[in-house]
């Protein structure tokens, strides 16, 4: 039997700043440990700040959420469809059908590996001639990359259906000199334990309209009317963030673009290493976009080679991941409509996700390379 003594080193570990526990003993000393009070309020106000272009942010209890809370904002209900990226993580899906709605699933294009420009026109001009015009497109700025924004909003403004942006992998990305999450109708963050900053867990919804973050509110928090008792006209949802977990997110804010160069400097470590072997490829920033690098991915020519080196890097006591299984792949979404072109399934089958958190050393960052490059001699 194979002992593992080398320590650990994981795909993307929590990385505390320092002041998360400043906040925390604030909401301990005045007591305020429910959801809402001045940590909700101060992280709102930072993730604003922050993302800028006239965002207004309401935190939530997850990213996943968020997006539905986003949908619902959007009038999605039952038997509607709604336009969703395939590659990507499950939670980007699977609020569509608590909603009674039908995902649809559009394919990616080779630039950004997100969705493809050409696929989603094509999806929309056949959902309206069959009379069945989609209510929402969900877009995704996968691993930090930013989707085409200019091609999406021009296709959305075009045929009337409004964007729900995916931002959970890119908070501190850019688009054109524009921050991720205030690109499309509504953007959502997620602050899970994988990402770029965390609250443990935690999402938000950022609008550019108050009155929608309002509503967003209202929803969140068991859609309760104003009246001295509790009356409710429609039904709600118990998603708000506390208090405590804010306070670990205000912290967090704090070294955001420290963190963010920090996996960007990863992602520039792992090319200039490896980029020199002919099995391994990395997806370069188109013109005018910015990843943050949440996670360094590679590919490779096939899954034998993935696979090869992900066990290896596996009997180091490392952690790696395949790419995202597309959606339209999922067993569960087996009878979903999709738009295909291949790019997806292709960009899972041959990529892997290195170790990428903010946290890694230098030695640590040597020490993946100095496998991968040996087992690929």
């Amino acid at each position: 039997m194979n002992i593992i003594t080398n320590e650990k080193i994981w795909l993307s570990s929590p990385h505390m700043g320092g002041t998360e526990q400043h906040y925390i003993n604030e909401a301990f000393d005045s007591n305020w440990i429910a959801p809402l009070g001045p940590n909700v309020q101060g992280f709102e106000k930072a993730i604003e700040d922050f993302v800028s272009n006239d965002i207004h942010a309401a935190c939530l209890s997850s990213g996943t959420g968020a997006i539905h809370l986003a949908l619902k904002l959007l009038g999605v209900g039952s038997g509607d469809e709604v336009l969703c990226q395939s590659f990507t993580f499950s939670a980007s899906a699977n609020p569509i059908t608590y909603l009674g709605a039908k995902p649809v699933f559009i394919d990616s294009e080779l630039d950004t590996w997100n969705i493809c420009p050409i696929l989603l026109e094509e999806a929309i001009i056949e959902k309206v001639n069959s009379g069945k015009r989609p209510k929402a497109i969900i877009a995704v700025h996968l691993y930090g990359m930013p989707y085409m924004a200019n091609e999406i909003m021009n296709i959305s403004k075009k045929y009337g259906i409004p964007v729900i942006e995916d931002s959970a992998e890119a908070l501190g990305s850019s688009y054109g000199g524009v921050k991720c999450g205030s690109l499309g109708d509504i953007g959502i963050l997620s602050f899970n334990g994988n990402k770029i900053i965390t609250t443990s867990g935690g999402g938000a919804l950022l609008t550019k309209d108050s009155k929608t973050k309002e509503k967003a509110i209202f929803l969140a928090t068991q859609a309760r009317d104003e009246a001295a008792h509790y009356q409710h006209s429609e039904i709600g949802y118990n998603y708000r963030m506390s208090n405590v977990l804010a306070g670990i997110g205000r912290g967090q804010m704090e070294v955001l673009e420290d963190r963010v160069a920090s996996r960007r400097a990863n992602f520039a470590y792992y090319k200039k290493h490896l980029l020199h072997l002919e099995a391994i490829d990395f997806l370069d920033e188109v013109e005018g976009s910015f990843s943050n690098r949440w996670l360094s991915c590679i590919l490779t020519p096939s899954f034998k080679v993935r696979e090869q080196i992900r066990i290896a890097l596996a009997e180091e006591n490392i952690e790696s991941r395949p790419l995202w299984k597309p959606m339209h792949l999922q067993p569960v979404f087996k009878k979903a409509a999709s738009f295909t072109n291949g790019v997806s399934q292709s960009l899972f089958e041959r990529g892997l996700c290195l170790p990428s958190g903010s946290n890694l050393s230098t030695d640590d960052l040597e020490r993946v390379c100095e496998i991968i490059i040996n087992e690929l001699k």
